[in-house]
């Protein structure tokens, strides 16, 4: 006989590599826990209890835990009470160092993020329970996935936070009402997942404020989609100086669902560990081929050899007659959860199935199910006694594979039973919710009824924030619904909200339903149109799937097909010249002959009637048009004038293409700000690339990059396609960096081709151009910008590159390869006749002339751009026509220019001009006094943020809000901006930094 082997009371008997003290007999930690208060205690020794088996049973002893997250404050070792820590696990000395590290991480205030990987019953709880014994000083808090809770919205994010509710007040308002909304706490407009994932982190902060926090998740590929997408946000954005620890276990053989995190893999006991472990639980002789042949069947796994053990008879355990054979762990651990469920009287079966078809959140409405079934609580106890059950506190199972186990075993007229009890049992006033999702699984056929309830449940989750929720209830209410054309409706709208929720192949799944049932001509025009969207969000819109669907809808809903011909535009301008079908031109031609709908909203079609008659008959036909709209849009007195912000991205972009600095600029500082206001974040990502191509032009590579980078993290977190580094490469550009510049593009020009992103070539083109030119690097810059500006309808970023490639041309003296460009820019110009493009037109031909043509070109481009927003351009301007006067010998004509040219470069750290300028003021003569270290260069671009919304007076909270970050966080980042500036205090700042 082995040693002793003391299991883990943790409330659920899970299992794994059960606690060896010394390798004799011991005691086991008491992982269950008692609430007081706010907080739940762990009972970390003072209660152990000694392994066993408890007297009349042959179950070993187990205390409840609450459902609820186990909020626990462990004393500190030296404090009365205390105890030791967690014994070490049986094989795990591996894992047991990990997560040693992990707790003194985050003692010593480093946030930690890990994933405990492993097939079911490897001993990733025992794993998450040792840590939380051992975590003495240290709050815990655990969140249990649960199978039937997949479908329910925020579920598990709600057992993380209902005990931080208290702190609430100190999360960033918008933040706050997101989080409020999602948890049920108030009404309110959906709210976006990316502000969700921000309250909860700077909820996290605010608790470990007053001691560390670790965060155990268990069962993860078991939690609502919501709470998983949030907690994984959570944990990848965990700001280092913060002590809180994220841990997640998750079942191998699934999809993962938390990426992008340190992982720890978890597998099966060695053999030598394997048959110390079996030994420790046999009580019997056993075969020693028998015991070779289960350690080998069951690879180690500890629950696999423990469940077997207890499953089996003395003559198998002799013999081995009639062992399982061999198969997946999880379906042999079921069968043994299934035999010692036949075994049990009808009563406490059906208690079981009600216990498994209601996730026990509230074990009175378990109870009450189940007494209108005929169970009485002793009908408990031989589920008690066969491990299967813990009724002591709470109705939960020993194990998940348990609860799984009984459902399956079930016939369908019990299971359709236990589900009709518990939708009597619920309050239809209280959680309509639960009692409609139990209504659905009680019927065995279509029920209009039962369907119409679900239909009005979608809704009421929707509100809260629950897509994910509206999308499971949405489909069962299809499923439902007795007419066909009815049920074709209610599948699109499932399909929709699972488009939504981030599964576009189950989107596609219930749009081939849709599609095969009596729809009416509007429904199928509509499944078509979420169909070309999915293809869009996957990157697949080479062949411009929308528009054929916009032709359709013209006459079936004119009003939509608007919608939709403003999003094929809009995708065929990201496409640009990769499209196959459906290209700009294309797109642009059916627009002109769509006839407007009489809804009041005229506006809109003079935006798409304007930059459709720009691409096909030029900018004299169509700029005049265009920019009339945009302008009305961007300074109108009514800001509503547009129906939602899903026109904003391409408004943006018609006031670049309209070369109009000022309405573009008004356009995305209020656009920006109301998508942040109402928590649109999947507009968000196009709104900050426009911002960062006019942070670039205004002469902020630092803004720039800040832009792009933010947009690429809000554009991650909300599920749609990564957004390409736009920002980054426009700030490598203007600062002159040539490494980091070329990798970027040629890391990145790949990913763009394979998505059909064809937008990026213009931008890509139009930034290398601007590096050459910076660095001298002239023939470079040519062909970058013959390359950038070689497709007229791409217009935008093409178009800028024109005034690169006339700078160039001028520079290698081939003045003929620039003549289509002045051409092209002139009529832009003259058609536009905004100072921006009237000034790069004049700055352009300046370029190219000689004498006293060339200088009055120079000064109405310098005259021009200085009633612009772009510095950048005017600096560059001044400094090429420094460059001619000092070429014709007016040195100190050229020497006012070249210095006002070089402190604006300077200062905007586009250093590969600043150099070109300060060449040209040695060369005149001019001494250039070399500056002292800019005391900005030393600080981030967060932090460099975070300073400049400091010094207009926004206090942590208001930062944390704008940058999506903590308070805790801004605090952080203030301390070290101190450090590199040598000053102890915010009023200190703007001293420090005359210009940050």
């Amino acid at each position: 006989m082995g040693p002793t082997v003391v299991r883990p009371v943790d409330g659920r008997a899970r299992g794994g590599p059960w606690y060896v003290p010394g390798h004799t007999t011991g005691q086991a930690l008491g992982l269950g826990c008692r609430m007081t208060g706010a907080d739940a205690v762990h009972d970390t020794g003072a209660r152990a209890r000694t392994a066993g088996r408890e007297e009349g049973s042959d179950r070993p002893r187990e205390r409840g835990r609450s459902a609820m997250a186990a909020w626990t404050q462990h004393p500190d070792p030296a404090e009365p009470g205390g105890s030791t820590p967690g014994e070490p696990l049986v094989g795990r000395r591996r894992e047991n160092r990990v997560l040693d590290d992990l707790v003194a991480g985050v003692r010593e205030g480093r946030s930690q993020a890990l994933v405990l990987r492993g097939d079911a019953g490897v001993g990733k709880t025992a794993l998450l329970s040792r840590l939380a014994g051992r975590a003495h000083g240290c709050r815990v808090a655990r969140v249990v996935g649960v199978e039937s809770e997949m479908e329910l919205a925020f579920a598990g994010l709600h057992q993380l936070c209902a005990l931080l509710l208290d702190r609430l007040d100190r999360v960033p308002e918008p933040q706050r009402d997101a989080l409020s909304t999602a948890l049920g706490l108030r009404r309110g407009e959906t709210p976006d997942r990316f502000l969700v994932g921000l309250a909860v982190l700077s909820l996290l902060a605010e608790a470990a404020e007053e001691r560390p926090l670790i965060c155990l998740v268990d069962d993860v590929q078991w939690l609502d989609n919501a709470s998983a997408q949030t907690l994984n946000f959570v944990a990848r954005r965990l700001p280092e100086p913060l002590p809180v620890a994220l841990v997640f276990a998750e079942r191998l053989g699934q999809e993962q669902t938390v990426r992008g995190l340190p992982e720890l893999s978890v597998g099966g006991l060695s053999d030598r560990d394997a048959h110390l472990l079996l030994d420790a639980e046999l009580t019997g002789p056993v075969d020693a081929r028998v015991r070779d042949r289960m350690v080998a069947e069951t690879q180690g796994n500890p629950l696999a050899l423990t469940q077997l053990v207890r499953g089996l008879t003395p003559e198998q355990m002799a013999g081995g007659y009639g062992l399982p054979g061999t198969g997946p762990l999880a379906g042999r651990m079921e069968e043994v959860f299934e035999r010692r469920l036949a075994q049990l009287p009808p009563e406490t079966r059906t208690l079981l199935l009600v216990a498994a078809a209601e996730p026990g959140r509230d074990p009175a409405l378990v109870w009450r199910a189940a007494s209108a079934l005929g169970v009485a609580p002793a009908d408990a106890e031989p589920a008690a006694a066969a491990g299967l059950l813990d009724v002591s506190d709470q109705v939960r199972f020993a194990h998940p594979l348990a609860r799984s186990a009984v459902y399956r075993a079930a016939d369908p007229d019990a299971r359709r039973a236990a589900h009709r009890a518990l939708a009597e049992a619920a309050d239809p006033a209280a959680d309509p919710e639960r009692r409609a999702w139990h209504r659905a699984h009680a019927v065995s056929g279509p029920d209009e009824d039962v369907a119409a309830e679900l239909e009005r449940c979608a809704a009421r989750a929707q509100a809260r924030g629950g897509v994910a929720a509206a999308a499971a209830f949405r489909q069962r209410s299809a499923e439902l619904t007795p007419d066909p054309a009815l049920r074709a409706e209610r599948a699109l709208h499932a399909a929709r909200a699972k488009f939504l929720t981030g599964a576009p192949e189950r989107a596609l799944s219930l749009l081939a339903a849709v599609e095969s049932g009596p729809a009416d001509e509007l429904v199928r025009a509509r499944a078509d149109l979420l169909r070309a969207q999915i293809a869009g969000a996957r990157g697949d819109g080479r062949d411009g799937p929308l528009l054929p669907v916009a032709r359709r809808l013209e006459a079936l809903d004119p009003g939509l097909a608007r919608d939709t011909y403003r999003d094929a535009l809009q995708a065929a301008l990201v496409c640009g010249r990769l499209a196959r079908s459906g290209s700009v031109r294309e797109v642009a031609t059916a627009l002109l002959a769509f006839a407007r709908p009489d809804d009041g909203r005229p506006v809109c079609d003079d935006l798409l009637a304007g930059m459709s008659t720009v691409v096909t008959a030029g900018y004299a036909a169509g700029a005049p048009t265009l920019r009339g709209a945009v302008r009305e849009v961007g300074f109108g007195t009514d800001w509503e004038v547009l129906p939602h912000l899903a026109w904003m991205p391409l408004v943006c972009r018609m006031a670049q293409d309209v070369w109009d600095d000022e309405t573009w600029h008004s356009l995305t500082v209020r656009s920006v700000e109301a998508a942040r206001k109402h928590g649109q974040l999947r507009v968000l990502p196009p709104l900050l690339f426009s911002s960062a191509a006019l942070l670039a032009l205004e002469g902020d590579p630092d803004g720039a990059q800040a832009a792009g980078e933010e947009g690429a993290m809000i554009a991650e977190a909300t599920g749609t396609l990564p957004m390409l580094p736009y920002g980054a490469v426009f700030a490598a550009a203007l600062r002159g960096q040539e490494e980091r510049t070329t990798t970027l593009l040629t890391a990145t020009t790949t990913e763009a081709a394979a998505r059909a992103e064809g937008h990026w070539l213009p931008a890509s083109a139009w930034a290398a151009a601007v590096l050459h030119n910076g660095l001298g690097h002239y023939e470079q810059a040519l062909a970058a910008a013959e390359e950038g500006s070689a497709y007229p309808d791409e217009l935008g970023l093409g178009s800028w590159s024109l005034v690169e490639l006339a700078e160039a041309a001028s520079r290698v003296n081939e003045p003929g390869r620039a003549k289509n460009a002045l051409a092209r820019l002139d009529e832009m110009a003259q058609a536009c006749g905004t100072d921006w493009a009237l000034g790069a037109a004049a700055r352009s031909r300046a370029l190219l002339s000689e004498g006293t043509e060339a200088e009055d070109a120079y000064l109405e481009a310098i005259q021009r751009l200085a009633r612009t927003r772009l510095t950048a351009l005017l600096a560059r301007t001044r400094l090429v026509y420094g460059e001619w006067l000092r070429r014709e010998h007016r040195r100190t004509d050229a020497r006012e220019q070249l210095r006002l040219a070089h402190d604006v470069l300077v200062g905007s750290r586009m250093e590969g001009f600043a150099q070109r300028a300060r060449r040209e003021l040695l060369a005149c003569g001019e001494t250039v006094r070399v500056r002292t270290a800019d005391p900005a260069a030393a600080l981030t671009e967060q932090e460099a943020e975070i300073v400049r919304l400091a010094m207009d007076g926004a206090t942590n909270a208001e930062i944390a809000g704008r940058l999506f970050i903590s308070p805790r966080t801004v605090e952080w980042h203030l301390r070290k901006v101190y450090t590199k500036l040598g000053i102890s205090r915010r009023t200190e700042l703007r001293q420090a930094l005359r210009a940050v």
